[in-house]
C-alpha cells in the first residue's frame, strides 16, 4: 500500500477531503468509479466534482444567511471546492453560482498539481480492510459498496430513501394557538399540537390535492413509494378521513382552550438538542416549495412558520450518522472508517464539502499524532458536524442543510430582526479564535 488515505468517491467531500490531506504532505489514493468504466444515473460526464442538479451553491450573504456564512468559513480554511467555485463564478446577484464544466476542470487542475495525490478511475466494491479510509461515495452509491457500508454500519442505520417533512423554527409557532402535550397526557408533554376544525381540515385536505407537485427524476422513478414514508397528499388522496385516522389524528388530545379534541392536529416533534426546530410529524411531500410555504402557513398556528427546511422525498443513500459515527466521524465499530459528504445525512453541495473539509483535518491531525478540536458550535463548520454526529435525533434523522437553527441561540436580548447577524458576527469571531 503506496497510499495512508484512502478516498472512496470523487465528488464535492472526496475532493475537498483529498485537497485538504494532499496540500499537508499525505499520500492520498483517491477513487472515482466514473470515467472507468461505470456511470450513474445521474451523473452526465467523467469530471470530479460534477454539480448534478443545480449550478448554484445559493446565497453568499455572510452576514445574514447560514449557507453564506459557512462559504465564508470555508474560504478562511482554504477550501478547494471554494478556490474552484470563485474561479467558475457566474452572475446570480447574491447568490454564488458557477460554471459547471469550468468549476469541475478547476478542481482536477488544482488535484493534479499535487505530486503526492493519484486519483484512480475504478469501482470500489468492497471497504478496504486496511488504513484510513474516508468514504464520500455520496447518494448514487454503487449497489455492492452500498452493501458493504450496510454490514460495516448496520444494515438498520443506512437508509436509501429520504422522506423529508418540513421543519420550522420554534420561535416562528404561534403557543398563543398551539399547545404542547402528549397523546391521552402520557408521559412528557413531547408534542405541539396546531389544531383545525372541520372547515380548516376540509380547506387543508384539498389544497394538499390540488397542489403543484414535483415529479420523480428519471432515475428514481421506478422505486415505489412505501408505507413509511407515504406522502401526505398520496394519503390525503385515499380519502378525505384518512388523515384523520394518520398523522393528523385528533384523538386523545384535548384542547387546553375548549376542553375538546379538535377535529384534526397536526403534531409537531422536537428535532434537535437546543429545542431551536421540531419537525412537522408524516408531513414527507412532494408538493413544490413554495406550493408548501403557503398551503403550510394555513395551519393554525403556523400562520407566520419560518422553515428551516421543506420536505420532500428522493432516493438517496445515507447512514443514520448520529447513531453510529463519533464526533469525528469514525466509524464506532471501525474507527479506521470515516465518512464524509451527503452520506453522512448532510444536504447540499457546500455542506457535503464542508464535512469533506473536516474529514479531511481530522484525518491528517490523527495521521501527525495530533489532537484535533472541533470548530466551535456557534460556527456555521460546528453547527454542521455536531447535528450530523449527535445532536440530532437519531431516530428521525433525515438529510439537513446548514440554517441558523442547527446554531445554539444567541442571547435572549438581542431583538428578533439583529437575530441573523449576531449568529453571524459571534460565528466569524470564534472561527477566528478556533483557526488561532
Amino acid at each position: 500500500m503506496t497510499h495512508q488515505v484512502h478516498i472512496i468517491g470523487g465528488g464535492m467531500a472526496g475532493t475537498e477531503a483529498a485537497w485538504q490531506l494532499a496540500r499537508r504532505g499525505i499520500q492520498v489514493r483517491l477513487s472515482e468509479m466514473r470515467g472507468g468504466g461505470d456511470m450513474t444515473a445521474a451523473h452526465q460526464g467523467t469530471g470530479l466534482a460534477e454539480l448534478v442538479c443545480s449550478n448554484s451553491f445559493r446565497s453568499d450573504d455572510d452576514t445574514s444567511n447560514a449557507v453564506g456564512l459557512l462559504h465564508h468559513e470555508m474560504r478562511r480554511c482554504d477550501s478547494l471546492i471554494m478556490a474552484a467555485a470563485a474561479r467558475a463564478q457566474v452572475p446570480a446577484g447574491s447568490a454564488l453560482a458557477v460554471d459547471r464544466d469550468v468549476f469541475s476542470a478547476a478542481v482536477e487542475e488544482t488535484l493534479a498539481s499535487l505530486p503526492n495525490l493519484t486519483v484512480v478511475r475504478e469501482r470500489i466494491d468492497a471497504i478496504p480492510d486496511q488504513g484510513h479510509v474516508i468514504i464520500a461515495t455520496g447518494p448514487l452509491t454503487a449497489p455492492s459498496l452500498a452493501t458493504a457500508i450496510g454490514t460495516a454500519t448496520g444494515a438498520d442505520a443506512l437508509a436509501f430513501f429520504d422522506a423529508i417533512a418540513p421543519i420550522v423554527h420554534h420561535d416562528s409557532i404561534d403557543m398563543d394557538i398551539c399547545w404542547k402535550a402528549s397523546r391521552w397526557d402520557k408521559g412528557e408533554a413531547a408534542y405541539i399540537n396546531c389544531p383545525m376544525n372541520e372547515e380548516q381540515y376540509r380547506a387543508f385536505h384539498q389544497g394538499l390535492l390540488d397542489g403543484d407537485k414535483t415529479e420523480f427524476r428519471e432515475w428514481e422513478a421506478n422505486t415505489p413509494y412505501f408505507e413509511g414514508c407515504m406522502p401526505i397528499e398520496v394519503m390525503a388522496a385515499r380519502g378525505l378521513d384518512t388523515l384523520r385516522f394518520g398523522p393528523m389524528k385528533p384523538v386523545g388530545l384535548d384542547n387546553p382552550r375548549t376542553g375538546r379534541w379538535p377535529h384534526a392536529v397536526v403534531q409537531l416533534r422536537q428535532d434537535n438538542k437546543l429545542g431551536t426546530l421540531w419537525n412537522i410529524v408524516g408531513f414527507q411531500t412532494k408538493l413544490k416549495h413554495a406550493e408548501q410555504v403557503r398551503l403550510f402557513r394555513t395551519i393554525p398556528g403556523l400562520q407566520n412558520a419560518e422553515f428551516a427546511r421543506l420536505g420532500g422525498l428522493h432516493r438517496n443513500t445515507f447512514i443514520q450518522s448520529p447513531r453510529v459515527l463519533d464526533r469525528q466521524l469514525r466509524l464506532l465499530r471501525d474507527p479506521r472508517l470515516r465518512f464524509a459528504g451527503q452520506i453522512t445525512g448532510c444536504e447540499g453541495y457546500v455542506e457535503s464539502a464542508a464535512i469533506g473539509l473536516m474529514a479531511g483535518l481530522m484525518t491528517a491531525a490523527e495521521l501527525g499524532g495530533r489532537a484535533w478540536t472541533a470548530p466551535p458550535r456557534t460556527t456555521a463548520l460546528g453547527a454542521l458536524l455536531s447535528h450530523v454526529t449527535g445532536d440530532a435525533e437519531a431516530e428521525t434523522y433525515q438529510p439537513m442543510n446548514v440554517n441558523f437553527g442547527l446554531f445554539p441561540p444567541p442571547p435572549a436580548d438581542v431583538k428578533k430582526k439583529q437575530r441573523k447577524e449576531a449568529y453571524t458576527l459571534r460565528a466569524k469571531a470564534d472561527l477566528t479564535t478556533w483557526l488561532a
